[in-house]
């Protein structure tokens, strides 16, 4: 096989694979914690138009950034409050909001439509490791800052999750509320500041496509990318670094 289309398949492969890998690992952290979110859909398209008209606005990508982990984290947050305060069903809230997200979206971002980004998010290469032979150009030349990002979170996550005392919290939340609360948790706190984070790691997923891969503001322009998060987060078991191969 030609080593030109090994190294632009790879690459293009890593930068598609970024709004997965930012929502499906804001899925898994929610799940550790007990709380299905199927509204990431919704979370995603309200992070990628928001953060479009932030950076548009202001002519900087970064703060649009910002603008679509907040919205993100706000949907969330409503979610949150009917599923865990008010113990309404986890499935049909996580609907609600992804139904409520892409309507609300077409409205807000229906005079933006096909505009380009003033400024999009510029990639970067790694120094030293961009010259590595095949795996170099493939990987760590001319990506988004978000996709190696996304990687560096993947690790973390996954040290959090399984090598400290926040991530046995977490699970001991998602496996078995009864005994954590006994153990003097606070289990609606935790799960709520679980789900909050994967809105924030969504409407990150989301930017990446208005700001990044495609610096434009188009309606469905996830086009059901939230539904693949959720599925990649079941593929990798719920595990951060098995998330980077699933998506």
């Amino acid at each position: 096989m030609d080593e030109g289309l090994i190294v632009s398949t790879a690459a293009r492969a890593l930068a598609f694979s970024t709004p997965l890998l930012w929502a499906a690992l804001g899925e898994i952290y929610a799940e550790r914690a007990g709380v299905v979110n199927l509204g990431v859909e919704g979370m995603m398209i309200l992070g990628a138009v928001g953060g479009f008209i932030v950076a548009q606005t202001s002519g900087s990508p970064w703060l649009g950034v910002l603008a679509a982990a907040f919205i993100g984290g706000l949907a969330a947050l409503l979610h949150a409050f009917i599923a865990v305060t008010l113990r309404a069903n986890q499935y049909v809230s996580g609907l609600a909001v992804t139904i409520f997200g892409l309507g609300l979206s077409g409205l807000v971002g229906r005079s933006y439509v096909g505009l380009p980004l003033r400024n999009p998010i510029e990639t970067l290469s790694v120094p030293g490791l961009e010259s590595l032979p095949l795996v170099g150009p493939a990987l760590f030349r001319d990506q988004s800052p978000l996709t190696y990002l996304a990687l560096a979170l993947a690790l973390a996550l996954y040290l959090l999750l399984h090598h400290s005392r926040l991530g046995l919290t977490l699970r001991s939340v998602g496996e078995a509320p009864i005994a954590a609360d006994v153990a003097g948790v606070n289990v609606a706190r935790v799960r709520y500041s679980a789900v909050v984070f994967g809105g924030v790691m969504a409407g990150v997923g989301g930017a990446y496509l208005s700001l990044a891969y495609r610096p434009s503001w188009g309606e469905n322009m996830t086009n059901g990318m939230g539904w693949i998060a959720l599925a990649l987060a079941i593929f990798a078991l719920w595990d951060p670094l098995r998330a980077v191969g699933a998506a």
